[in-house]
């Protein structure tokens, strides 16, 4: 029984208003489209509201996702947490931080992710790889 712990931080530049980028992670269409490419989605975008993906892994592990949402500022900040298990074992348990900050004529997003991984059943490094390539998408999404 093992137990790492781990913090990483991505940054992004999109060349859109920071209410764009908002209502990409706001609107439940808008956001499926760019965070989850396979798979079922639900999103009840408040304080107290939760988010679910379930999907398969890429041996077929059937993962679920639940995420709460525990802060929303429009336009400037979403605060989550986050567990991820693989069949009926629990892989990790998170909290993330969404910061959208003006710049220029766009936005920088900074994400920040303090991630418990249990047991080997996912590494930290695949978390923030799987991370960077829907913030691709988004930044996809946003053109």
């Amino acid at each position: 029984m093992t137990v790492l712990h781990s913090t990483f931080s991505l940054e992004r530049s999109y060349p859109v208003p920071p209410e764009r980028v908002f209502a990409a992670w706001a609107d439940p269409a808008a956001k499926a489209r760019w965070f989850v490419p396979d798979g079922t989605h639900g999103l009840d975008f408040r304080v107290g509201g939760t988010e679910t993906v379930d999907a398969r892994g890429p041996d077929g592990t059937v993962l679920s996702v639940v995420s709460t949402y525990h802060d929303i500022v429009p336009d400037r900040r979403i605060v989550y947490s986050t567990t991820l298990s693989g069949g009926e074992v629990l892989a990790t348990v998170s909290v993330t931080t969404v910061e959208l900050h003006e710049e220029n004529d766009g936005t920088r997003l900074v994400l920040t992710e303090q991630g418990t991984f249990l047991d080997g059943a996912e590494k930290p490094q695949w978390r923030e790889q799987g991370t960077g390539d829907w913030l691709a998408r988004l930044g996809d999404a946003l053109k």
